[in-house]
């Protein structure tokens, strides 16, 4: 399935539509789009298993070159405008991109990009004239939209984002088929699980440059579904938007649900939800008192999905499995899942380790990073792949996260899981956001430190630290409590919820103070 297939029976149906000015893209025009930019890209020598890298914003042009990468059997790279020029510009050449598309409205970044990406790399440019690059909305203005002859199957080839080290370039296997031939993972798990179809209109508030709100809405495109991107998140936005657009299907990270559950109760009573049948929810552990709430608020309509950019494997629950699980995030929905020991055993119901998926074959390669690869596979079994998640799975195979392995603090030689203290944390209703890091400590080896955002209208001061460590100690051990809590204005994270922890560390070492 593909967008194109529903050209012939809903041409002027919207295949996107931005949100904030209501500019949108039928499945025509993206059909065209899409066909006249792979005449480009093949003119420009790109071939099956070439890369194209390309920097956006939330721009609707986005899907015209993604479908026109899928359609050309490349591997496309979404870069984050966001990071600084080298760090753009180390992805553009570790990918090993032939070409680079950049979005006219990031023209400081393109400029700087320009001179840091190789020579032989070609420069393009949509949605305006850049300095340096070529106009790819002309190129594309002179080519046919008559497909070519062969159409291979291509795919993407996101970077990790980079929390703990440089990012990692993900690399699957291609598909052996054509654009229009069936077999795509996501779409099929879209359609089969969240019952995704052409009646569905789905919110994206998150960058495009991610990998689930990339394949969501692409994977929406090919069911026939309409997709409305946000350009940025803003809570009560969202509400109007469900409201305008008679939204039926969103997905959101954690970060988000606390920011919406922050809005007055009047705010939130004054949008029409109804239309809204789904609300998937992944990226981050959401805290339990959060998702409550928002079950309590929107209906047992929200489904929640643990995975990665690597895509290993999955796990599912529903709202109706979660309140009889709370904290859970699902089973197994691709591949086998194990839960393994310090020397790669699996461990019995109960007990925590590092989480592997089991796939026949192995499902990713991290490029030009071989031994990362190996790092990533268990010891003696090497389909088996993690990510290195930490939990364990109840008897009924239902899987509760612990943390990540590398953010796991050891004081005093006794395992603490940050998680769990900021999801206490982000309950308090004066906590807009808050991270938990560990710090180097002569004694203890480390010392927990919490590091906290009030809301807007709390005051951060000795009153409001007592308060949030009286919270703490009523629900969580004593050996868990931070010997240090600091207020900040801002947490770092990624546009999809995950806290960046060695910027966090890098803050505060060495210069780590009780206010």
């Amino acid at each position: 399935m593909y967008p194109g297939a529903y050209v012939a029976t809903n041409p002027d149906k919207a295949a996107v539509i931005v949100a904030e000015t209501g500019e949108a893209v039928t499945f025509a025009q993206l059909e065209s789009n899409s066909i006249r930019i792979a005449r480009v890209l093949h003119g420009l020598g790109l071939r099956r298993g070439d890369n194209l890298a390309v920097l956006a914003t939330n721009n609707v042009q986005v899907f015209d070159i993604y479908w026109a990468a899928m359609r050309s059997g490349v591997y496309l790279t979404m870069v984050n405008w966001h990071l600084t020029a080298p760090e753009g510009a180390y992805i553009v050449e570790d990918c090993e991109a032939k070409v680079v598309i950049v979005d006219a409205a990031l023209s400081e970044l393109a400029a700087t990009l320009s001179e840091l990406v190789p020579l032989q790399v070609t420069r393009l440019s949509f949605g305006g004239q850049l300095d340096g690059y070529d106009s790819l909305d002309r190129a594309a203005d002179m080519e046919s939209d008559v497909p070519l002859p062969d159409q291979p199957r291509g795919a993407d080839m996101l970077y990790s984002s980079g929390t703990t080290g440089r990012p990692k370039g993900i690399k699957p296997a291609l598909p052996n088929r054509q654009i229009q031939d069936p077999g795509d993972q996501m779409t099929a798990m879209n359609q089969s699980v969240w019952g995704v179809t052409e009646d569905d209109i789905y919110l994206s508030p998150a960058p495009l440059y991610h990998a689930a709100p990339l394949r969501t809405c692409a994977s929406v495109q090919a069911l026939g579904g309409t997709v409305v991107v946000m350009n940025r998140f803003d809570p009560e936005k969202a509400l109007e938007y469900i409201e305008r657009y008679r939204i039926t299907y969103s997905q959101w990270v954690p970060t988000m649900f606390v920011r919406l559950l922050k809005l007055p109760q009047e705010t939130r009573d004054r949008y029409d939800m109804s239309s809204l049948r789904l609300a998937v929810h992944a990226a981050a552990p959401c805290p339990v008192d959060v998702k409550r709430k928002m079950i309590d608020w929107w209906g047992p309509i929200l489904d929640e999905y643990y995975s990665s950019t690597e895509l290993n494997g999955m796990t599912i629950v529903h709202s109706d499995e979660w309140l009889r699980k709370p904290g859970t995030v699902g089973r197994a929905a691709l591949g086998v899942l194990h839960i393994c020991g310090e020397n790669g055993e699996d461990l019995p119901p109960g007990e925590v380790g590092t989480l592997y998926f089991e796939r026949d074959e192995l499902p990713f390669n991290y490029h030009n990073a071989p031994e990362k690869t190996q790092e990533a596979q268990h010891p003696a079994h090497p389909a088996w792949t993690t990510t290195g998640d930490v939990g364990f799975v109840d008897e009924e195979g239902y899987l509760f996260l612990t943390d990540r392995k590398s953010f796991m603090i050891i004081s005093g030689g006794v395992n603490i899981y940050p998680q769990e203290i900021e999801n206490v944390l982000i309950e308090h209703s004066s906590v807009l956001d808050a991270a938990v890091i560990g710090l180097p400590d002569d004694e203890m080896g480390e010392i927990v430190m919490a590091v906290v955002q009030p809301v807007p209208e709390a005051e951060a001061g000795d009153a409001l630290r007592d308060e949030l460590l009286s919270h703490l100690r009523a629900q969580i051990a004593k050996y868990k409590l931070p010997r240090r809590l600091v207020f900040s204005t801002d947490l770092p994270r990624t546009p999809t919820g995950k806290l960046v922890k060695g910027k966090l560390r890098d803050r505060y070492s060495g210069k780590v103070s009780i206010g």
